[in-house]
């Protein structure tokens, strides 16, 4: 580890007046945001350029992060997303035969904020008791805050409720995805023989979502999150997928839900994935709930109540799809085993359903890739019918 400094350089401020002092180490300046705990122990990059992060500081759970550094391959997205992250151990040197930088220097490139050297169970301690806090980061090298105005600043926050952040994270334009998943020697190696037609609405979805749905056997065609019905079905998909992204859903359902709709009306089968799993619930008559801290992790219990499976799943979303409010013809179909909030649903009478895990897994266990062939499938039959 590297020796400690004289002093702090960055500090974490939370709205109720706690300050935790560490090294900084990224980016110098301030950031205000959420702040949530993450517990997989591998995957920083992925999860620091997850678009679903935006408006967040991601507090990571496991020690031993930055000790493989980063690669072009591991982004989930061209830049890191969360505002900044918080970590026991400072980071050290890479040492792995895949590293092609140091996540310090990467992050100092991309204007993201370290904070190291922080009693990381005490903070998530915190997190899981108070809800997820507002808080400032700051880090200066030469250890100069003023304090009152950073808790002010965390204060004054309006947070993540009715906050529609998709807007910020889509893309800017339509674009073909035809990248498949990572495999050895290769890497990605790139679809090329005729697909299912695919249309993925980018709510700020992850490069290894789209790599799976390749993979699969899709042709995808990307559109952005503002996209009409009339933009989608312009394209005569054989499926719409739902991706995944940040923010509060109910206000990106203000332009997303009447799409939806008009999709559904079209008897096309339908996936969706994380914010694309509550876009879909809120087209159907559902809401959504804030939750106290969220799930974010690499090892989250999800049971199949169909099947009685039980999966290891990733998660990342701080609001959940409340099951109650669930409309006769949708079914409850994967619950958490952690507190029994609702974790996947579907139409009774069409190949319609989303799950609100990540089955890509990236980073995480691949116990679910199996909704992706189940997309696929819907789509076959839909062919042959």
């Amino acid at each position: 580890m590297p020796a400690a400094t004289p002093h702090p350089t960055a500090c974490l401020t939370l709205a109720d007046g706690t300050v935790f002092y560490g090294h900084g180490f990224g980016a110098v300046g301030e950031t205000v945001a959420e702040l949530c705990f993450n517990t997989a122990m591998t995957g920083y990059q992925e999860i620091m350029t997850d678009p679903s992060y935006a408006g967040q500081v991601v507090t990571f759970t496991f020690p031993h992060v930055g000790n493989v550094g980063v690669n072009p391959d591991d982004d989930e997205t061209a830049d890191p997303v969360a505002a900044g992250m918080v970590v026991k151990w400072d980071p050290t040197e890479p040492s792995n035969w895949r590293a092609a930088d140091a996540l310090k220097d990467w992050l100092a490139r991309r204007g993201r904020i370290g904070i190291g050297g922080i009693d990381t169970r005490r903070l998530t301690r915190a997190i899981r008791q108070q809800g997820a806090p507002h808080v400032a980061l700051a880090h200066d090298p030469e250890g100069r805050f003023d304090i009152e105005k950073l808790v002010a600043k965390a204060r004054a926050w309006s947070g993540l409720v009715g906050l529609d952040l998709a807007k910020d994270v889509t893309c800017a334009q339509s674009y073909r995805w035809d990248e498949m998943r990572w495999s050895w020697p290769e890497g990605h190696a790139k679809r090329t023989e005729p697909g299912h037609r695919v249309v993925a609405i980018d709510y700020g979805a992850k490069r290894n979502i789209l790599r799976c749905l390749a993979s699969a056997g899709c042709d995808v065609t990307v559109l952005p999150a503002s996209a009409t019905a009339e933009d989608v079905l312009a394209l005569e998909p054989e499926g719409v997928f739902l991706s995944n992204g940040p923010g509060d859903p109910a206000a990106t359902g203000e332009y997303a839900v009447p799409m939806i709709r008009k999709i559904l009306d079209k008897d096309v089968p339908l996936f969706g994935i994380c914010l694309g799993h509550q876009m879909l619930a809120l087209a159907l008559g559902a809401k959504t709930v804030k939750m106290n801290h969220g799930h974010h992790g690499a090892n989250h219990p999800v049971k199949d109540i169909e099947t009685g499976k039980v999966e290891i799943t990733s998660m990342n979303h701080g609001f959940t799809v409340d099951s109650q409010t669930l409309p006769e013809g949708v079914k409850e179909t994967h619950v958490s085993l952690f507190d029994g909030s609702n974790c996947g649903i579907r139409m009774t009478d069409r190949p319609v359903f989303s799950v609100q895990y990540h089955p890509e897994a990236s980073p995480g266990p691949q116990d679910s890739y199996y909704l992706f062939e189940r997309f696929a499938a819907a789509m076959a039959d839909r062919k042959q019918a």
